[in-house]
């Protein structure tokens, strides 16, 4: 039988009770998320990524957001503390490949074999603070160089990368996590900004939609809308798995479970769940569905670019990011 079409982040805290053991069990999501509710140290990672995928019976994908900056989820004194994208872009594709090759290998020390990095949205003048330093440049090339850079790394860490916020949320003026932005740009100007970095980087294996209203295109925001996803698998070229961004995030409407079943409908090949509970995700799940043939042809082209990480001198790749970014 396929995979629940979700990606799932309730998980309390740092273990699993048994209650959180058996929902995954039976309810089979394709992947999981954690939080750094859920960290405490390399061993304890280890362990819980372990019992993640013993509960479903096989290898799932377990991502995480660490992109650094704010957010970053594994943190001191165990892990390395890495700024802001945004921050580090001058010093150029290979201090971002080495950061995310290095951030990859962390990730996949504790079992976490993929990270919704990079972000490739375009930053503005105007863009909401919660997501501009997050960004890797102001221009469509410049974000494009090195966001495929960040790519390369975490691949070559044996990590899969997700690019967001697929088409572009980079014009947002408005923080989706309590508001629906709304983009009023037209679309010659979204395909020739916003939506290049995508198109440059659209052979990457998982993408994640964006929470943003685009008046030119459609009354609901691009996670919702059958109009937005075909423009990203066709005007984009974007034939990977694409989830939707975390559905919990007030910029869409309705209950929890509608906008599951809206983002299924609209094209999204999965659905992400996050900060609930075992009841709350139990609506959701069964909204969601199993994931279409289709969708687990995505599914299993990423899964074989998950590969074991190369094995390079770490130290010695630190020591020359540090040289870059000094």
């Amino acid at each position: 039988m396929a995979p629940n079409a979700t990606i799932l982040g309730g998980i309390a805290g740092t273990s699993l009770t048994t209650g959180e053991r058996s929902f995954f069990r039976q309810a089979d999501p394709w992947g999981f998320i954690l939080f750094g509710r859920n960290v405490d140290d390399p061993d304890q990672l280890r362990r819980l990524t372990g019992d993640l995928r013993e509960a479903v019976g096989r290898d799932a994908v377990i991502t995480v957001d660490q992109e650094g900056g704010r957010v970053q989820r594994l943190r001191a004194p165990h892990w390395m503390e890495w700024p802001a994208p945004l921050d580090q872009a001058p010093a150029g594709p290979r201090a971002m490949w080495l950061r995310h090759y290095l951030i990859g290998r962390e990730l996949r020390d504790c079992g976490i074999d993929s990270d919704c990095a990079p972000t490739l949205d375009v930053a503005q003048s105007d863009t909401h603070p919660f997501l501009r330093n997050r960004c890797l440049g102001t221009d469509p090339q410049t974000v494009a160089e090195l966001g495929r850079a960040a790519a390369d790394g975490l691949l070559a860490a044996g990590v899969l990368p997700v690019v967001k916020h697929m088409p572009g949320h980079g014009r947002a003026a408005a923080d989706s996590h309590s508001d629906l932005p709304v983009v009023t740009a037209p679309l010659a100007e979204l395909d020739a900004t916003d939506f290049a970095p995508f198109r440059a980087l659209n052979d990457l294996p998982m993408g994640m939609t964006a929470h943003i209203r685009f008046a030119d295109l459609d009354d609901a925001p691009a996670t919702a809308s059958a109009r937005i996803i075909a423009l990203i698998r066709d005007r984009i070229g974007f034939d990977g798995l694409l989830m939707s961004d975390d559905i919990t995030m007030n910029a869409l409407a309705g209950s929890e479970s509608d906008r599951a079943a809206a983002s299924i409908a609209a094209g999204c090949d999965l659905v992400l769940h996050c900060n609930r509970d075992v009841a709350q995700m139990e609506p959701v799940v069964a909204a969601a569905g199993p994931m279409t043939p289709l969708a687990r042809r995505r599914a299993d082209a990423a899964l074989a670019r998950r590969r074991a990480p190369r094995n390079l001198d770490r130290a010695a790749l630190l020591a020359e990011w540090r040289a870059l970014t000094a």
